[in-house]
């Protein structure tokens, strides 16, 4: 929806716990998960007219945090 963050604890609650033990030890989550935290504060940057830029730019950049929001989903599947 419009103008909501998108972070994973919220996203996925069943996760919560593996979340924070896999930033903490795994540096390659840790580093998916801040970029898709930076790309999502930068969609919503957009979605309250913070920042304006164009739709098509915007599109770009739910495309990525859902590509970073499927790889880190991934990896918590295959770490349980």
């Amino acid at each position: 929806m419009f103008g909501e963050i998108h972070d994973l604890a919220h996203e996925l609650p069943e996760f919560q716990e593996r979340i924070q033990e896999l930033k903490s030890t795994n540096s390659h989550f840790a580093a998916l998960m801040e970029e898709h935290d930076e790309v999502d504060r930068h969609i919503l940057r957009c979605e309250t007219e913070e920042e304006v830029h164009a739709d098509d730019y915007v599109n770009e950049l739910k495309k990525k945090r859902l590509a970073l929001k499927d790889e880190l989903f991934q990896i918590l599947r295959q770490s349980q």
